[in-house]
């Protein structure tokens, strides 16, 4: 399985980022899909998820409101649109796939996603 994370940059604080991941290799209808970002000596962190059919996602507070996860199951990609962005919001962002990482509630575990994309820098500058 491959995930290839892309649509990082640089942007002023206010401004909007949409990252994509390109799934291939297994199933993407069939995995739960997470967003993860790890800032400068920092632990990787959740960001937000959505499931397999895209009819649940799950976002963490501080992101809540501002960031939204969507998928393409025909396009194999999952997207994370970011608004209002802040610099607090500067890391590496990378996508993660996983199977019943939903039904097993475990959506903000690093270690119940099997797959992990290289990673997209999203720097916001003040």
């Amino acid at each position: 399985v491959q995930l290839q994370a892309s649509g990082g940059g640089l942007v002023q604080a206010g401004g909007s980022l949409r990252l994509s991941c390109a799934a291939s290799g297994r199933t993407f209808s069939s995995d739960d899909m997470g967003w993860f970002r790890q800032a400068p000596g920092k632990e990787r962190e959740f960001v937000a998820a959505i499931n397999w059919s895209g009819g649940s996602t799950y976002y963490a507070d501080s992101v809540k409101d501002r960031f939204t996860i969507s998928r393409d199951n025909a396009k194999n990609t999952v997207y994370l649109q970011m608004n209002s962005l802040k610099p607090e919001d500067t890391a590496v962002y990378y996508c993660a796939s996983g199977r019943l990482v939903f039904l097993r509630a475990t959506t903000r575990n690093t270690g119940a996603y099997d797959y992990w994309g290289q990673g997209t820098l999203v720097t916001v500058s003040s």
